[in-house]
């Protein structure tokens, strides 16, 4: 009788939690206009720096509503988010040409254009008070992350520059070994880790409460960065190496582990190949089979009719995407490994191209995310904390930690 009981006890808890909650996407649309919605990682300045505008009346239109690409004011208010991270991209193609700060500055620049062409749309933000401020505004805040550390050029004076210019957090590379440490995309292994300067880099990092980064970083880089810091760091845009097995750039149960003991987060990328390892296996797979079918009809690939085709036959095929449950899935799987205080959203929009998951396809989308969390029995304070709040609480401590260590 006592087995009997114990059977149906642990039943009910199975059977409690798979089932889900109906929710109404006005009930996920309420709460996420409620909530702070942040996002940790977009490249929205790496398209507008493409754009040629004669004013600032034409800047403030595009950012306003674009229609192209994934993100502008409209479809951010329609989506609830309230702080969007500008990645400051520094492409590795130009590391060590001298002019990674130039380059830096300029998109800097454009931002700060963005900004003042509409003061009644977007608010700079330079820590998580300028966050909230923002939201009771109504505006949308635009803070800023230095995407590949190239720019500080072996000068560490330019740490307090870039983060007084408003640089919030540093990814300490991006798709190649740079001076400060090795890239998971790259075999080289320059380091095997960090650099000497690197090790540098890191310190003067927390000295000015910037954000460290460990997006883009190799698995040696990482762990010899997570060993040496005495703050949290964080993983702007990257998802759970268990559902990509072999993929470097997403982080591993034990890295995720690592990231928590430091207090920081991991915050989960909408890439499609990001988010499921069959998803980029088939991507690739078709991309090779077009490419055959372009040769034996004698069209190039990068004539502008392959181009067409190529992007009309990839596009039209819904097993190119992944979809927003898989998103919560990464959500999930972090909260079971450490708990709900160590995960966030860190999309990576206008920077993974057309590989964006059904119902997650612009920053219009969120409250699709909001309500799939809203049914797995995430509660108003979680998803509060998903969304934006785990940030923000990361971001003053390591703020805090910055100021001490110059008193």
């Amino acid at each position: 009788m006592k087995n009997l009981f114990l059977f149906v006890l642990l039943l009910s808890i199975n059977l409690a939690t798979f089932s889900q909650k109906k929710v109404t996407f006005e009930e996920a649309e309420k709460l996420s206009k409620e909530l702070i919605i942040l996002d940790a990682h977009l490249d929205f300045p790496l398209r507008i720096k493409g754009k040629k505008f004669t004013s600032s009346k034409d800047i403030a239109a595009y950012s306003y509503e674009s229609k192209e690409g994934d993100f502008d004011f409209v479809r951010a208010k329609k989506g609830g988010l309230d702080a969007a991270f500008m990645a400051v991209y520094l492409p590795p193609a130009i590391q060590g040409r001298g002019y990674s700060r130039k380059m830096a500055d300029t998109i800097i620049d454009i931002m700060d254009l963005v900004i003042k062409s509409s003061p009644d749309r977007f608010m700079a933000a330079k820590n998580s008070k300028d966050i909230r401020k923002a939201k009771k505004k109504n505006l949308v805040a635009l803070p800023l992350g230095m995407e590949n550390g190239e720019g500080i050029e072996e000068d560490l004076s330019l740490i307090k520059y870039f983060k007084d210019r408003g640089i919030t957090y540093i990814t300490l590379c991006h798709g190649k070994d740079n001076k400060i440490c090795d890239s998971s995309y790259d075999n080289a292994r320059t380091w095997n880790g960090l650099s000497p300067f690197g090790v540098e880099v890191l310190k003067e990092m927390q000295r000015q409460g910037v954000i460290i980064d460990v997006s883009h970083v190799s698995d040696s880089a990482f762990y010899q960065i997570v060993n040496q810091t005495k703050v949290p760091v964080v993983a702007t845009h990257s998802s759970c190496r268990k559902f990509t097995p072999g993929f470097e750039r997403n982080v591993s149960d034990d890295m995720i582990l690592n990231i928590a003991k430091t207090g920081g987060i991991v915050m989960i990328n909408f890439g499609s190949t990001f988010l499921d390892a069959s998803i980029g296996d088939y991507r690739n797979k078709k991309r090779e089979l077009i490419l055959k079918e372009l040769e034996a009809k004698g069209i190039e690939a990068n004539s502008p009719e392959g181009v067409k085709i190529l992007r009309e036959s990839m596009t039209n095929d819904p097993r190119m995407y992944s979809t927003t449950a898989k998103v919560a899935d990464h959500i999930d799987h972090v909260v079971k490994l450490v708990g709900i205080n160590h995960v966030g959203l860190g999309s990576d929009y206008d920077g993974v191209g057309d590989s964006l998951p059904e119902g997650l396809k612009d920053v219009s989308g969120f409250p699709n995310l909001v309500k799939e969390l809203m049914e797995r029995g995430y509660s108003k304070k979680d998803i509060a904390k998903i969304c934006g709040e785990n940030f923000l609480n990361v971001w003053d401590q390591i703020q805090k930690a910055g100021k001490k260590m110059k008193s």
